[in-house]
């Protein structure tokens, strides 16, 4: 822990973000100035993007994309961090996790969703080679042998369909090659952290070549457990994963085949009680983020499998047949001390014990898509296709009773379904040698069906009884009990949504560096369903729909030394579901505000101050606002509200920002190396990211709102043998922040912090 006290690492934090700020403009002038002095500079490679379903330059394409690549993407990777790494590591991306490692959310311009629980749906979609991750367990796989990152603000509605009004999130592996090639690397750290990764491949015959690519990862516990509960300690895990790729390449014919795997075994995410001073968003006097009473117990465990196949067929010369299918399965389970303490209970600031679990025992996804896209020499070109998804799992929550003996008190399984189809197409169109023109449709039929089919609670809110003053506690509640409190009687749910979305897009070419863009897009988010258990009734969120309007400038600078991409958005959606969490009554309840929205600006900028600097900027303004004059939501227990209340006592969110949307977000890396004479490297690369403060929930208050964060990474190294050979000393997090990121609101001032400072070594040889 550092010794340095609260007020003055706040001070050294601004301090450190005012001074990137004031060093942005100078950077960029000296970037200019070295670019017109030096004779012959180092040029940025052209990136190569699948933003619209097919191989582009990133500059030709009418969309706001960033991509994550190379030695940054090694670089941001480094100590076995998960997904959560990317987060503010591109404009307008924001990814967290009240599951830890296992089920990262994310949003894209403030745009995303808190649910956390394990049936949920999110508006950012997820797609890991060509096939969309669904649940939001299997948004967290493992990134490694990843060829690129490319993130795709939304919406996205029409070549990649439901659940993306957000945008995408786009990983694509390394693929195979005829070329024998591979990695290999080992990292180790604080925490007896480990990180090792390794890749081979090559041809296996003339048509066929593999790759195979393999990760493993783990960490000590570092949190002390002062009390004597089930756990000594926590924040441990041991995490591996496998992927195997076969490509076949023939005459006029692609077949790419894949199978990968994850096992994930640690803690789960630490709550941690009355953490946040009253009154204020400072973390209490005398915290320590190495030490925590819980007398839960804490326990997470994941195996996911997945396989795909990515085939294609030339067709006369004109047309391309493609058919991608995938399948994917997993089986989770995470336990937790929810209320983050190990007593005294029934106090002001401990009402009461709360210790529960959360599981997918059973899950299928498949996926199925069919396109044909055109290849003419002339002005126009068209792509087409139909896409099915189904999706069938069940959902298992566990309650425990804290005070006696940790033992479950309370279960539910539900089990939703989920079918859906789609048409969609996109045509282009060079109406001048300067002018391109796009536009995309897409039609989805959307069924979801779910039902409660077992149930009993013998805990201290039995059923849904209780909380209308029907039933005293502590009574056992079963199925029928449940059945009975429901206003219908009825604990399945269906929805059934259709929806028409659509694109159009221009790209106007100012010279061979310069290009102008504007685009309207439309998306579409599909009914989400919530089941009846001890503390909420049933609830149903209506389809959502976004429309966004954008505009910007993709421009390469000095004979390519430096390259700007920047725009401007608006959108609004309609019907946006929102979940209300927590509050005192614990309420976890569905709702569709009746409109957001939200402006701003997006900017990537990089560029070669000299031949062996390399510098990049990343920043982003989303403004984003909830306008429903009448919608409301409980509060918290013990926290300060600042929304005004209705006559129930909830707030009134009207005009609230979008929660876990932060208003800026910065990055920023610079790369200086020193060649030497025998194909060696000295260099040294430092990333900073920098989020504005956060509201963690729907209302309002000054407990729950997230300070700015502002994180720094560095890396010293030395590459031979012309990049062959690397070794270096990294750390991340490496001005040792400590800030609440996330809370738990329905029973006493409860936080999750940030990750921890971690110092390492890494070599890598690549072949």
């Amino acid at each position: 822990m550092s010794s340095k006290p609260l007020h003055a690492r706040q001070l050294s934090r601004h301090a450190l973000a005012a001074a990137i700020a004031m060093l942005l403009p100078a950077q960029a002038a000296f970037a200019q100035d070295a670019a017109t002095a030096a004779e012959k500079a180092t040029t940025l490679d052209t990136v190569q993007v699948t933003a619209q379903r097919k191989v582009e330059n990133i500059q030709d394409v009418p969309v706001s994309v960033s991509t994550v690549s190379g030695e940054k993407l090694d670089a941001l990777a480094s100590g076995g961090t998960d997904v959560r790494f990317l987060s503010g590591r591109v404009p307008s991306l924001n990814i967290e996790s009240s599951f830890g490692r296992a089920f990262p959310r994310f949003y894209i311009r403030g745009y995303g969703n808190t649910d956390f629980r394990l049936n949920t749906s999110q508006p950012v979609s997820l797609v890991y080679d060509d096939v969309v991750q669904e649940n939001p367990i299997l948004k967290g796989f493992p990134v490694f042998d990843v060829d690129q990152v490319e993130v795709l603000r939304g919406p996205q509605g029409t070549l990649f369909g439901r659940n993306s009004p957000a945008g995408v999130v786009k990983f694509e592996s390394v693929r195979p090659s005829q070329e024998l090639g591979g990695y290999g690397k080992v990292g180790v750290g604080s925490d007896n952290m480990w990180n090792v990764e390794g890749a081979i491949g090559g041809g296996l015959s003339d048509s066929w070549s593999g790759r195979a690519s393999v990760l493993f990862q783990r960490r000590d516990d570092w949190v002390d457990n002062t009390v004597a509960g089930p756990n000594e300690s926590f924040e441990g895990y041991d995490e591996s994963a496998v992927r195997v790729q076969a490509l076949y390449e023939g005459d006029g014919f692609e077949a790419l085949l894949g199978a990968h795997a994850r096992h994930l075994n640690g803690t789960a995410r630490v709550f941690r009680a009355n953490i946040i001073e009253p009154g204020t968003n400072d973390l209490v006097d005398g915290f320590d983020e190495d030490e925590v009473a819980l007398d839960g117990v804490n326990h997470a465990e994941l195996d996911s499998f997945g396989a795909n196949a990515r085939l294609s067929w030339e067709l006369n010369g004109d047309y391309t047949l493609y058919s991608i299918t995938g399948y994917e399965t997993l089986d989770t389970f995470s336990r937790g001390d929810i209320d983050g303490s190990a007593g005294p209970y029934f106090t002001p600031q401990l009402p009461f014990a709360s210790e529960t679990a959360d599981g997918i025992p059973d899950h299928a996804q498949w996926t199925q898509e069919f396109r044909i896209e055109s290849n003419y020499e002339g002005a126009w070109n068209w792509q087409a296709g139909l896409f099915y998804f189904d999706e069938d799992y069940d959902v298992e929550s566990f309650s425990y009773d804290s005070l006696n003996f940790n033992q479950q008190d309370g279960y539910e399984r539900i089990n939703q379904t989920n079918e859906s189809w789609a048409v969609f197409g996109a045509a282009t169109w060079q109406a001048t040698d300067a002018l391109e023109l796009r536009a995309g449709m897409r039609y989805t039929w959307d069924k979801k069906d779910l039902a409660v089919e077992e149930y009993f609670n013998t805990g201290f809110a039995p059923c849904i009884g209780p909380l209308l003053g029907i039933l005293p506690p502590p009574v056992r509640c079963t199925l029928a009990d449940l059945a009975a409190a429901e206003p219908d009687g009825d604990l399945s749910a269906s929805t059934d949504d259709e929806q028409f979305s659509w694109d159009l897009s221009a790209t106007y070419e100012i010279n061979d560096d310069v290009n102008l863009y504007g685009r309207i897009a439309t998306g579409y988010r599909g009914s989400s369903i919530q089941a009846a258990s001890a503390f909420n009734f049933e609830s149903i969120a209506e389809p959502e729909t976004s429309t966004s309007f954008e505009a910007g400038v993709k421009a390469d600078l000095w004979d390519k030394r430096g390259r700007i991409n920047a725009g401007v958005f608006y959108y609004e959606v309609k019907d946006q579901q929102l979940t209300a969490v927590g509050g005192a009554a614990n309420a976890n309840i569905l709702v569709n505000a009746e409109k957001t929205v939200g402006q701003g600006f997006e900017m990537d900028f990089q560029a070669y101050l000299t031949d062996t600097v390399l510098f990049t900027l990343g920043s982003s303004y989303s403004e984003t606002e909830i306008k429903d004059d009448d919608l409301s939501v409980s509060v918290c227990a013990s926290c300060t509200v600042t929304d005004p209340l209705d006559a129930n006592g909830k707030a009134l969110i009207d005009g609230n920002p979008l929660p876990n949307a932060p208003e800026w977000t910065h990055n920023v890396t610079l790369r200086w190396g020193i060649p030497m004479d025998n194909g060696g490297e000295f260099y040294a690369y430092t990333d900073w990211v920098y989020r504005s403060d956060v509201n963690f929930f729907l209302y309002d208050s000054i407990e729950f709102n997230g300070k700015s964060l502002l994180e720094g990474g560095l890396r010293l190294g030395y590459t031979w043998n012309y990049g062959a050979y690397d070794v270096a000393l990294y750390g991340r997090n490496i001005t040792d922040e400590v800030q609440v990121v996330g809370g738990i609101d329905f029973n006493n001032l409860t936080g999750m912090i940030n990750e921890p400072r971690l110092w390492g070594v890494e070599f890598k040889a690549s072949f």
